[in-house]
């Protein structure tokens, strides 16, 4: 079962603001979940929730549009949030030394009979993680990979190289069917997305 909860706020960094959309993931049966980004609204995401237990708040990185829900949202429903460390210092921008539970590349989360495998991919930060799902052909990839392109790598924390080498290694071995689920906008697949890393490549930045 996935769920998706659209969100609207600000994302801010390197001293500029932005209105953005989020997509919410909401992963799991119908008895229990896991929440893939808890943005802005954590009153809304309760609501998308309902009564599931919720068994863990997953940020696929440290950017404050993807965060800012999460510590609200975790005591409302009394779950743990899980973060990859390697974006400590975007979590301080938001949160200072309130504490996380790691996340590490290759482990698994197991819910309502769906395993959820970390794949570390840094490049939009360095903490950027995506999730693949197997049993559910899907795997979700935050602000790594959208429909059309990586993202975006132009501020603080960011690189375009490292993106690359983190879509080409980690997502685009994935099944050509595999539904990408993202952290903003419209669902693509792997398959619909491969062809153009040459394009990504040419157009740089």
């Amino acid at each position: 079962m996935i769920d998706r909860i659209v969100t609207s706020g600000t994302f801010s960094l390197d001293g500029g603001t932005w209105d953005v959309d989020n997509n919410v993931w909401v992963v799991g049966s119908d008895s229990e979940v896991v929440v893939i980004d808890a943005a802005h609204d954590a009153e809304a995401i309760a609501r998308g929730i309902g009564d599931r237990a919720v068994r863990a708040i997953v940020c696929t990185h440290g950017h404050n549009d993807h965060i800012n829900a999460a510590a609200d949202l975790a005591a409302r429903v009394d779950a743990p949030i899980l973060l990859h460390p390697a974006d400590q210092v975007l979590w301080e921008m938001v949160y200072g030394d309130t504490p996380y539970t790691p996340l590490e590349d290759g482990q698994v989360l197991s819910v309502g009979g769906a395993d959820l495998t970390v794949l570390h991919t840094p490049g939009h930060a360095p903490g950027a993680v995506c999730l693949h799902v197997p049993g559910l052909g899907a795997v979700f990839t935050g602000d790594t990979l959208f429909k059309g392109g990586p993202g975006a790598t132009g501020r603080s924390f960011s690189s375009f190289e490292t993106i690359i080498d983190s879509i080409r290694g980690r997502l685009l071995t994935l099944p050509e069917d595999t539904v990408v689920h993202t952290g903003h906008g419209d669902s693509t697949t792997i398959g619909a997305e491969a062809p153009h890393l040459q394009e990504w490549l040419a157009r740089g930045h």
